[in-house]
C-alpha cells in the first residue's frame, strides 16, 4: 500500500478518519489534513480515477490486517493423505489389517491413497490390481467416499479416498 509520501497521483479523492467524502484534493491538501490530524494518508483504490485515499492511523490498520490473517490461519483446516499399499496378491487378513489402517486415517479426517504396486510381470494383469481396490473402495462405502476412480501411475494403481461428512456437523 502506497502511504503519505510514497503515493504519485497529484489529486486524489479524499475520505476522512470517520468515514465522511472530503471531495477531490491535491496531493499536498490532503497531506496535510492528515498531518494536522496526526495520522496518516493511505492510499486504498489506486485504479480508481481520481485516486481514492484515506485519513487512518496506518500501524493500527495493518495490526488489525494481521490480526485478521491470523485468525483466519486458526480457523483453517489442513488435510493430510495417508496411503495404504497393497499388493494384487494380498491375503485375507492381510487386506482386513490395511483396512483397519485406513479406516483410522478416514476416522481422524485425513485422505486416503490406496494403492497397489506391480512388480514383474504382474503389470500384465491390471485387472487384479483393480479387483483389490474396488474390494477396499467397498469395504471403506460406509465411512469414505471415493474421490479418484482407480487409475494408473507408472508401475502402480491407485484410488483417493476421502472421509464422508456427517451431516450433523453441517
Amino acid at each position: 500500500m502506497m502511504v503519505n509520501d510514497g503515493i504519485r497521483a497529484r489529486e486524489v479523492r479524499l475520505i476522512a478518519e470517520n468515514g465522511d467524502q472530503l471531495g477531490v484534493q491535491s496531493k499536498q491538501d490532503a497531506l496535510k489534513l492528515a498531518d494536522d490530524a496526526n495520522l496518516d494518508l493511505v492510499l486504498v483504490a489506486a485504479k480508481a480515477k481520481p485516486p481514492v485515499a484515506r485519513i487512518m492511523d496506518y500501524g493500527k490498520f495493518r495490526f488489525e490486517e494481521q490480526k485478521k490473517e491470523r485468525e483466519s490461519r486458526k480457523k483453517q483446516k489442513t488435510v493430510s493423505i495417508k496411503e495404504v499399499r497393497l499388493s494384487p496378491v494380498i491375503e485375507e487378513n492381510d487386506f482386513n489389517t490395511k483396512l483397519n489402517n485406513a479406516v483410522k486415517f478416514l476416522k481422524k479426517g485425513a485422505k486416503v491413497r490406496a494403492s497397489v504396486r506391480f512388480r514383474g510381470r504382474a503389470i500384465t494383469h491390471k485387472e487384479i490390481g483393480r479387483q483389490v481396490l474396488d474390494r477396499f473402495a467397498e469395504a471403506t462405502a460406509d465411512i469414505a467416499t471415493v474421490e479418484t476412480r482407480p487409475k494408473m501411475d507408472g508401475r502402480s494403481m491407485f484410488l483417493m479416498l476421502t472421509p464422508k461428512v456427517d451431516q450433523d456437523n453441517k
